[in-house]
């Protein structure tokens, strides 16, 4: 039973985060890009100040997985990076400690590409 609590929890934070961008969409004239950029900029800030860690550890993926998580994830590896490297880690320490999951969406992506043969509109 405690399992299905856990999923309950990460399809309710991540559905609520997928419902407030389609709202975005819906009733705002903002670009699908820009929303996306505000949601990862949102993570960070949330990060930041140390808001939005809880809330991954409350929800799981249902908080770490949209765009707003890898904000956060963005967050966390500057301040870790600052507390070792000093200024320097203001620079390192975001993609570095996201730097796996940006090659992976890069090759998943050029794979899906190779295979799929997409075809211009």
């Amino acid at each position: 039973m405690e399992i299905f609590w856990e999923y309950a929890k990460a399809f309710l934070v991540g559905g609520l985060i997928c419902a407030i961008g389609q709202v975005l969409i819906d009733y705002t004239k903002l670009t699908p890009a820009r929303i996306l950029v505000s949601f990862v900029v949102l993570g960070v800030v949330l990060g930041a100040v140390g808001v939005y860690q809880p809330l991954v550890e409350w929800a799981g993926g249902g908080a770490s997985v949209p765009l707003t998580g890898w904000g956060n994830t963005i967050a966390q590896g500057t301040k870790d990076a600052i507390r070792e490297k000093g200024l320097y880690g203001i620079l390192s320490g975001g993609l570095g400690i996201s730097a796996a999951g940006v090659a992976a969406a890069i090759f998943f992506g050029l794979a899906a590409g190779v295979v799929f043969k997409p075809k211009e509109k």
